[in-house]
Formats: structure tokens, C-alpha cells, sequence
């Protein structure tokens, strides 16, 4: 049975997708428009089995769905509300000055 998630886990998953940059690069690329995932490897430039377990963690985090496509399946983007929160937290990220980081990073690990 699905069940709604707490917002603190919400977010908590969607950090832990962006953590990686292969699961940024997915996420960026099943944003444009749903793919295979020999397509997607290829696209990425990561072997199958690599890919093969960062989509495992998308699935995970709810952010991605596998649909079968006769003997094949496509991946896509769960909701497409995902698209427009990776083109706002793109946008977002854009405003930060890269060569800085927090004044915590130090003490915090962040950043």
C-alpha cells in the first residue's frame, strides 16, 4: 500500500538523489523526456550495471517509475512536478557564488 510521506523524508529522498551527479545527470536527462536505459547509459557515458543501480535508488526515492514497454522498459520522471522542481532548484543553485562555501562547513560537514 502507498502512503504519503512526511515532508522532513520528502526532502530527505529527493537530497539523497541529488547527491550523486550520474542521479543528476538522470534526473536532468528523464526531465527532457522519458528514455531506455541503454539509451540513458550511453547518453551518460556509464555502463548498464552503474546505471542500473542509480535508477534502482531513483525508484527508491519515488522520484522515477519503470514502465514496461513490451520487452523493454522506459524510465520517466514520477510526477512531473519533479521537472519543475529541478528547473527551480537549477535556477536557485545559479544565484549561489560558487567559489564560497557555508561558514559551517568546517564544523558541519556541509557544503
Amino acid at each position: 500500500m502507498l502512503t504519503i510521506a512526511p515532508d522532513v523524508e520528502v526532502l530527505t529522498r529527493f537530497g539523497r538523489a541529488l547527491a550523486d551527479p550520474i542521479r543528476c545527470r538522470l534526473l536532468l536527462a528523464l526531465r527532457k523526456a522519458a528514455a531506455y536505459p541503454s539509451d540513458l547509459a550511453e547518453t551518460l557515458g556509464v555502463s548498464r550495471t552503474r546505471l542500473s543501480n542509480h535508477l534502482a535508488c531513483l525508484r527508491d526515492c519515488g522520484l522515477v517509475v519503470a514502465i514496461p514497454d513490451g520487452r523493454r522498459t522506459r524510465y520517466e520522471l514520477a510526477d512531473d512536478r519533479i521537472a519543475d522542481a529541478l528547473d527551480h532548484l537549477r535556477t536557485a543553485v545559479v544565484a549561489v557564488e560558487t567559489d564560497r562555501t557555508c561558514p559551517d562547513a568546517d564544523t558541519e560537514g556541509c557544503c
